[in-house]
């Protein structure tokens, strides 16, 4: 790093530089007062800046969250965000030092979590792509459904504003029972519902379709030929995602559907023509870095029995560790332990492995995972396996 940066807590004073430093990393700029519901999740000392003397060259930051782990525990996660560096100052030890930094000051956050604007940056950190998005494109205009799906009925057009308790209760109940949702405070209801012009990408403000255990919010972009996009679906019951699936599937003068998902959705087993629901892109959604190995093994249930040593490696921040992972009836005991290994992998492995989503056999074959046999491989994908898709509650 080039003597003359240095990282340091951010001031109020600040914002107006981090922000253009932001805008100039992301290609876009956000309205002032978009960051406000935002900036009441940041705790106290959670936000550093890079400077070259007084400029200030980059920023990072992180958000107090609440994270539903497979089998339905709430943990702390610290939600790293806004990691910015101007292009003037890179590949001059910046981000390094902001990142070991931070983390120096995530104090209790068993779990750390971001969303990675470039993929190739955070694994020597530590962190592992742990859920993923599915972008599907439905061409609705041939869309129809099985005989044997239901039609279950009970869904209604509305303003979101005026229903807003009750979207945020249906999302409070999906997100306690779904990996990797995230608890959404009042402040950014507030503001999601503002819908602000610079949000929309060309599309209409928001409509709403209510359900009692679901809702899906959308906007209509074109003219002759409509697109419906997705902004969100949320359904507690398989009912409810039928139900949606089907107001939305039946709507006239719309050519195609867009909508992000989980790559375990139904949606083209309740059509005649599964091909009509086209997988558009795939990429990784939340990645995961475990602070504390013992907490966060503990807090989730697995699906099988399991008793190995993890012999865990993490370069650049220095975590990592050997430690006996015992789990009986879905629960499990993890210590500290000088026994031989039985699995030597890095830490954003044991990340990626976390939510279920993602399988110690495939790490096993890119040697990613090593074991003593075969069989412990089989064992770990037996018991990280979850029935629950595990789903990003909201990008941040």
């Amino acid at each position: 790093m080039a003597p003359r940066l240095t990282i340091r807590t951010a001031e109020d004073a600040d914002w107006p530089a981090i922000s253009v430093v932001a805008a100039t990393c992301f290609g876009h700029w956000r309205p002032e007062e978009a960051n406000d519901a935002w900036r009441t999740m940041m705790p106290e000392g959670s936000v550093v800046v890079a400077c070259d003397g007084e400029d200030v060259v980059g920023a990072a930051f992180y958000l107090d969250l609440k994270l539903t782990v497979p089998g339905g525990a709430v943990l702390p996660m610290a939600g790293l965000s806004g990691v910015a560096v101007s292009p003037t100052h890179r590949r001059r030890g910046a981000l390094t030092a902001m990142f070991t930094e931070l983390h120096g000051r995530m104090g209790d956050y068993p779990i750390a979590g971001l969303e990675a604007s470039e993929a190739g940056i955070y694994g020597r950190f530590g962190y592992g792509p742990s859920t993923l998005w599915r972008e599907l494109t439905i061409d609705r205009r041939e869309a129809r459904f099985h005989n044997d799906v239901p039609d279950p009925g009970g869904v209604s057009t509305v303003r979101p504003t005026e229903h807003r308790d009750k979207l945020e209760e249906i999302y409070e109940r999906w997100r306690l029972q779904t990996p990797a949702g995230l608890h959404s405070p009042r402040r950014l209801w507030d503001e999601v519902l503002t819908d602000r012009d610079e949000f929309r990408d060309g599309g209409t403000a928001l409509f709403c379709l209510l359900h009692a255990d679901g809702f899906a919010m959308y906007r209509v972009h074109g003219d002759e030929k409509k697109t419906v996009k997705i902004a969100k679906l949320t359904a507690v019951t398989p009912e409810a995602h039928i139900a949606l699936w089907r107001v939305l599937l039946g709507m006239d003068l719309i050519e195609k559907v867009m909508t992000w998902t989980h790559p375990s959705d139904v949606l083209p087993y309740l059509l005649t023509d599964p091909r009509l629901v086209r997988t558009t892109l795939v990429e990784d959604a939340l990645w995961l870095r475990i602070l504390d190995v013992p907490a966060a093994m503990e807090a989730r249930t697995y699906s099988s029995d399991l008793s190995v040593v993890l012999d865990i490696t993490d370069g650049v921040l220095g975590g990592g560790g050997r430690y006996a992972l015992d789990v009986c009836n879905g629960k499990a005991r993890c210590v500290r332990t000088d026994a031989a290994a039985d699995v030597h992998t890095e830490l954003s492995v044991l990340g990626s492995l976390y939510m279920g989503v993602h399988r110690a056999s495939a790490f096993a074959t890119a040697n990613r995972l090593r074991c003593s046999d075969d069989e412990t491989v089989a064992q770990l994908d037996a018991a990280f396996a979850t029935d629950i898709p595990a789903e990003l509650g909201f990008g941040f």
